[in-house]
């Protein structure tokens, strides 16, 4: 399937990169802060903000919990590792309020599910697309379990094998959901450039026949615009107001200022990728006439005169009898005067 429409916005093979703000837990918890997000993604030219939609009860174990009951770093954590998450988790209400604020911004409300129960919860709230982590790729009953919700799932694919990236894809369409878009992903915060591997993208494409994006987690801007020069039709980036605000990922997440140099640029790298058929444009046929050259005399030359290789040379403008027909006028004889250094035309030759 070269094509996927995420809501009614179609993404692959032909179409602009849709660009996701991965607000995530970035909200810290403060629905204001995660409102202010939503409306500067909105205003940088995202078409989707993404949240994680997880409980306390959801995603971790017990064993898990205790055994983070404090943390060293402070800038990015506090408290425990149940604290932080009953901080950042998001109520069914709140996901109905920011899904409101979302259609009020004109922007797509979507989310990462992590149960069935958020499943359905992001069912009921009609997102355009259910967003699968790459740690729950190997989820297989979860993964069938949204395919069967009849949406799109767009799942990446970080710390997986091209063997297990293909068990998903078959869950999916063994579901009969054929609406699949797979994200290239490197799990670490921030990767070093040498194990990002962009050209992985043309892989899952060609492996799975189906849209390919980019979940990035690098710094800057430089490779997410990368991939979409590499045909990454979905960017998904980290997003938030200040790298230096507490919690889990404002530093490796896109500023307002980034994110819109993503969504800009990524949209003028995309236009300027153009076809693989050669096309001169009507502007460059125009330029012809200005930057090209045309057979002009090296010395008056009088009428009737036939034409020597040494008689002409080439120079701009290319109003004339272009350099490349110079063979073709070399033996024909003059009908007019044409003075030194002026410009020879064909009206010019008998």
């Amino acid at each position: 399937m070269d094509t996927v429409s995420l809501g009614e916005t179609p993404v692959g093979c032909g179409h602009p990169p849709y660009i996701i703000a991965e607000i995530g837990s970035n909200h810290n918890g403060d629905m204001d802060l995660c409102r202010q997000l939503i409306d500067a993604a909105a205003d940088a030219g995202a078409q989707a903000v993404k949240f994680q939609s997880w409980s306390e009860s959801s995603l971790i174990s017990q064993e898990e919990y205790d055994r983070n009951p404090e943390y060293a770093d402070k800038k990015k954590h506090f408290g425990s590792l149940r604290d932080m998450v009953r901080a950042y988790q998001m109520t069914p209400k709140q996901h109905e309020e920011v899904a409101a604020h979302t259609r009020d911004r004109g922007i797509a409300f979507c989310s990462s599910a992590f149960s069935a129960g958020e499943v359905d919860l992001l069912s009921e709230l009609e997102v355009p697309f259910i967003k699968i982590a790459s740690m729950d790729i190997v989820n297989l009953r979860l993964l069938a379990y949204a395919a069967q919700a009849g949406r799109p799932l767009v799942i990446s694919t970080g710390m997986a094998t091209l063997g297990e990236v293909e068990e998903a894809v078959e869950v999916v369409r063994g579901e009969g959901n054929e609406q699949i878009v797979l994200l290239h992903c490197v799990s670490i915060y921030p990767p070093e450039y040498e194990t990002i591997h962009l050209r992985n993208m043309v892989t899952l494409r060609e492996a799975f026949g189906v849209p390919v994006g980019f979940s990035d987690h690098t710094l800057g801007t430089a490779v997410p615009l990368a991939a979409v020069a590499l045909g990454a039709c979905v960017i998904e980036k980290h997003f938030t107001l200040d790298k230096d605000l507490p919690g889990w990922d404002h530093a490796i997440s896109a500023d307002p200022d980034e994110l819109r140099v993503i969504a800009e640029e990524g949209r003028n790298i995309f236009n300027a990728l153009g076809s693989r058929r050669r096309t001169v444009s009507q502007a460059e046929m125009e330029k012809r006439l200005k930057f090209r050259r045309s057979l002009v005399a090296e010395r008056d030359l009088p009428r009737g005169h036939v034409l020597r290789d040494e008689d002409l040379d080439v120079k701009r403008p290319g109003t004339g009898i272009p350099a490349n027909a110079l063979q073709y006028a070399v033996g024909r004889r003059l009908a007019v005067e044409v003075q030194r250094d002026r410009v020879i035309r064909w009206e010019d030759l008998e």
